[in-house]
């Protein structure tokens, strides 16, 4: 069954509007474990605009599913997840002047400085999963590293205005990820993901987890973060269940 991985850095992303103390991303991360998440996700960018070091050093010492630090493949981010030991690390892309990671990691293009940043990680003792686009080049470079998992941007899905077009970059991701699965790499997914548009992302087979964040936070604003994650898990769930429902054809 596909699992539910909350990024909090949106909670932080409120908190630094006003640089205070709350909301607490420490505690959304419980809130979001007691409510069934099986795991949380934070990035700890260059430019700490939303997560910064602390949070993550407390998440580290609290989480009790899976903490999964998404970071560029610096030798400072290297060095501080070595340090913190998160379960989980997801290279990621990075530019100061996105909103939010836009686009996958060019692991083709720059393929001995993602092995690199891989292989330290593991080497570390730290499960690496890298956030690339749904594209067979990428995939196959992605698996001649030493990541065990990549995490397929769900970005053009999501973004997609017309149901062809949507149906279109569904197929994209569905070839994706069997690839991705016939290479022995588990397979992850995120990237834009809403309540209205998760359940054939959920419904591919061999899914691993979703990282889904934006959403989630934005539904805690009116509803509570317990109730927000519970409403995505039950949609998850769903999908799992009864895949043959929801894949879009």
């Amino acid at each position: 069954m596909a699992l539910l991985c909350v990024n909090i850095d949106h909670v932080a992303t409120v908190r630094q509007a006003r640089r205070t103390f709350e909301p607490d991303p420490v505690t959304a991360a419980m809130i979001c474990e007691a409510a069934g998440a099986a795991g949380i996700t934070c990035h700890l960018r260059e430019d700490r605009r939303h997560i910064q070091d602390r949070d993550l050093r407390i998440l580290r010492q609290t989480v009790k599913t899976r903490l999964n630090l998404e970071m560029a493949a610096t030798a400072e981010m290297i060095g501080i997840a070595l340090e913190v030991k998160p379960d989980m690390v997801t290279l990621v892309p990075e530019k100061r002047e996105e909103i939010t990671t836009e686009g996958g990691l060019d692991v083709a293009g720059q393929q001995k400085r993602i092995a690199d940043a891989a292989r330290q990680l593991r080497d570390g003792g730290i499960f690496v999963s890298l956030f690339i686009n749904p594209d067979p080049l990428q995939i196959e470079a992605a698996g001649a590293t030493d990541a065990e998992a990549v995490e397929l941007n769900t970005g053009a899905y999501a973004n997609a205005r017309t149901p062809d077009d949507r149906r279109r970059e569904y197929q994209i991701l569905v070839t994706a990820s069997a690839l991705t699965r016939t290479m022995g790499l588990t397979l992850n997914a995120g990237h834009g993901l809403t309540y209205q548009n998760v359940l054939p992302v959920a419904a591919i087979e061999g899914m691993n987890e979703l990282n889904i964040g934006h959403t989630i936070v934005s539904y805690a604003v009116l509803y509570g973060m317990a109730e927000a994650v519970r409403q995505m898990t039950r949609l998850i769930e769903k999908a799992t269940h009864f895949p043959q429902l929801y894949r879009m054809a």
